[in-house]
């Protein structure tokens, strides 16, 4: 990871991205527990680590890393992600424009604003999604 991205990263986690992280890891748990949730589990799982350190990442269709459908990616994946959107999507996405409201006021903060908005959308719609490096 370049130093830039590591400073973003710090900066990022003191100001808004922990409590953001904690939210996902929330999400994960919860759905993890009631078992039909575990593809939805591993998901927020993966963006809650995203959500922790995304500077330096990004996250894309799982389609464009592999070069073929699968479930995720597919019809199923649709169904996944209406699903998701009902039980914790609107939640989280609507944490991460709060926050990006909160920070959008300071210049500093307008990175790290449109940062949260990326990740709200992300939060509407994570299935099928893959964090690669950026």
């Amino acid at each position: 990871m370049a130093p830039v991205s590591i400073l973003l990263n710090l900066l990022w986690i003191l100001i808004g991205g922990a409590w953001m992280a904690f939210g996902w890891l929330v999400a994960a748990v919860i759905m993890a527990i009631t078992i039909i949730g575990l593809p939805w589990a591993r998901a927020a799982f993966n963006i809650a680590v995203y959500t922790l350190l995304p500077f330096g990442s990004r996250a894309v269709n799982r389609y464009e890393v592999t070069g073929t459908s699968d479930i995720g990616t597919g019809p199923l994946g649709v169904i996944g992600n209406i699903i998701w959107f009902v039980l914790a999507g609107w939640w989280l996405a609507l944490g991460h424009a709060l926050t990006a409201l909160v920070l959008a006021i300071t210049i500093i903060g307008i990175p790290f604003a449109w940062a949260h908005l990326k990740l709200a959308g992300i939060a509407l719609w994570p299935v099928g999604k893959v964090i690669v490096p950026a």
